[in-house]
């Protein structure tokens, strides 16, 4: 495929323009309470189930696997094997390594820890300050030829940073979130030479000096603290960051809450003494700032004993058998095949991935499902459709989903999933989402652009996102590329912060993506029935490369209702191939000619 010209006017450090640019080019290189942790909030609900244990239960706790490397001050050549997992995860992009990387808290000087594909890194202390890098942890593109976009798949999270020259370069693009993260410098989110880039999230999370996004199209920044933002090129939002600039979307295109209503960040291992745990941060309201500015974190705390430490090749009976017995799952670096859906019955249970840890459903099953409980933690993994046809991959809540759970929501953090580019895969509809007051928080529901196993019908995925659910919260939602719908909103009082979309490139003509008399299908969709919803900074993109003269009708559909509202909409013909009539509904206006200008509604309706 060949590159999208899609040109922006950015500031760069000598003072002259950068240009950022989305690339589209194939991927040719491929509970109990916490004993001696004062300030800790303890609850019943995280407790232990009480389930008496046949004696060939399964043992919970145990060795995290070959591919978690953990390392303390004193291990020597912390370096050298940072280099070789970069090494053979550098170009990756579809590859089957799976990588954490694990600092004991300490302080470790002299590292540059660069990041390749499907490899997290992140510090073992309560607090990012327990562990500090004074160094670099470093994402750049030199395996793309300065292009970032395609820096997916990877972390970094609960560590602090003294950068080597003041600023720390983290040139990603989607699902690869800097969660909890504090940087005692600069942050610069360009790749070397100021190429394109697409990302990007950052969450719970301090900068103590300005981040330069220079080339990013877009970025979502939530409950964290910096200390100055330069520039943005089509869609920077913030809710609940200090130090955020003002809201002035669409020039700049900031689009700034001063809070968020609801978050509840994301689990993590940390090392109590030499017992690991597993932290799970409380549920704010109307947050602001980070959560670990002020000692010890608030939250409750498990012990590794509490739960199935998941290798590659167990099967899904053994999964479902562990949750059965009232043990979460730590899934540790690898990909797991699944010939029948990974079932979550239970209350609070946590599923957590380590290293992009990847499930692939076989024969059409669903990956996961999740019964409609309270307090179900999914975080850091992947799920990758195989190449029968799923109806779905992810279910959170079963269909007609109906209790409350406003006291203690499902939270969906940094949960990831592709159709095709690693291989044939198949799904009608990627995300289901039931249950009430579920907060989506970080995700990238992706139908592959390139790669093995991509085709208008090879990677066939009608949906991206479906919710059914009331009181349904997204921050931070990046859906691409799927054949119809990329979001359905059916659930009443439904809330998206930060929204990034393209359209599926590869739509053969005009009539593949008719929908009845509208040309083609908007990217986020309200369904006619609901009378509450809103939004804010929301965009979609198209490049129709098959086909350059498909005309789509709108990016966002939603009924003309007193309480259904957006802020801060766009639509971006990138380098004019394929061109939007409207932002949303009949209103706004079309997108034009080659020159990759977003057409912006502030305010609908």
């Amino acid at each position: 495929m060949t590159p999208s010209p899609t040109s922006s006017l950015t500031p760069s450090p000598s003072g002259r323009s950068a240009v950022g640019r989305r690339a589209v080019l194939g991927a040719a290189a491929a509970v109990a309470s916490v004993p001696a942790l004062g300030g800790l909030a303890t609850s019943a609900a995280a407790a232990p189930s009480g389930r008496s244990r046949s004696p060939k239960a399964l043992p919970g706790g145990g060795d995290l696997g070959p591919n978690v490397i953990v390392f303390d001050p004193s291990t020597p050549g912390i370096q050298a094997k940072l280099d070789e997992v970069f090494k053979k995860q550098e170009s990756a992009q579809f590859g089957t390594g799976r990588y954490a990387l694990l600092f004991k808290p300490g302080s470790y000087s002299g590292l540059n820890a660069q990041i390749g594909f499907y490899t997290s890194i992140a510090g073992l202390g309560l607090s990012p300050d327990d562990t500090t890098i004074n160094g670099d942890i470093t994402v750049d593109a030199g395996w793309f030829n300065g292009n970032a976009t395609q820096n997916f798949w990877r972390s970094a999270e609960n560590l602090a940073v003294v950068p080597v020259n003041g600023t720390n370069r983290w040139a990603v693009a989607q699902a690869a979130p800097f969660r909890r993260m504090h940087v005692r410098g600069g942050l610069n989110l360009a790749p070397n030479g100021y190429g394109w880039a697409s990302g990007g999230y950052i969450a719970d999370s301090r900068i103590d000096g300005q981040v330069g996004p220079y080339s990013q199209q877009q970025w979502y920044t939530r409950d964290s603290a910096i200390g100055g933002w330069l520039n943005g090129v089509w869609n920077m939002v913030f809710s609940g960051v200090e130090g955020a600039p003002g809201q002035t979307f669409p020039n700049p295109p900031y689009t700034t809450l001063n809070t968020t209503p609801i978050s509840r960040e994301k689990p993590f291992l940390y090392l109590n003494g030499n017992e690991y745990r597993v932290f799970l941060p409380e549920k704010r309201t109307n947050a602001r700032g980070v959560t670990w500015g002020n000692g010890t974190p608030r939250g409750t705390s498990l012990p590794l004993s509490q739960f199935y430490v998941a290798k590659p090749g167990v099967t899904a009976a053994t999964l479902n058998e562990a949750l059965t017995q009232g043990l979460h799952l730590l899934l540790t670096p690898g990909i797991y095949h699944l010939d029948r859906p990974v079932q979550v019955n239970r209350a609070n249970t946590v599923v957590l991935g380590l290293g992009y840890a990847t499930l692939i459903p076989d024969n059409g099953v669903t990956a996961l499902k999740v019964a409609d409980v309270d307090g179900v933690r999914l975080a850091g993994f992947l799920i990758d459709a195989g190449p029968v046809n799923s109806a779905t991959l992810l279910e959170v809540g079963p269909q007609g989903a109906s209790a409350d759970h406003s006291a203690n929501p499902t939270t969906v953090q940094d949960v990831f999933i592709r159709i095709g580019g690693a291989g044939p895969g198949k799904a009608t509809t990627s995300m289901v989402i039931n249950s009430r007051h579920t907060i989506v928080d970080h995700t990238w529901v992706w139908r592959a652009d390139h790669g093995d196993g991509v085709g208008w019908e090879t990677n066939r995925a009608d949906y991206g996102v479906r919710v059914n659910g009331d009181d349904v919260l997204a921050t931070g939602l990046f859906v691409e590329h799927f054949n119809k719908y990329d979001v359905q909103w059916f659930g009443q009082r439904g809330r998206t912060i930060f929204f990034q979309n393209e359209k599926a490139y590869d739509a053969p003509n005009q009539a593949a993506i008719q929908n009845g008399s509208i040309k083609g299908y908007a990217a986020y969709k309200v369904a006619d029935s609901v009378t509450t919803h809103e939004g804010w900074g929301l965009g979609s993109y198209c490049y129709y490369n098959v086909d350059p003269s498909i005309v789509q009708h709108h990016g966002f559909a939603a009924p003309n209702a007193s309480g259904v509202k957006f802020h801060n909409l766009l639509v971006v013909s990138l380098g004019g191939q394929g061109q939007y009539e409207r932002v949303i509904n009949d209103t706004g206006s079309p997108t034009s000619g080659t020159s990759t200008v977003p057409s912006t509604v502030v305010s609908y309706p």
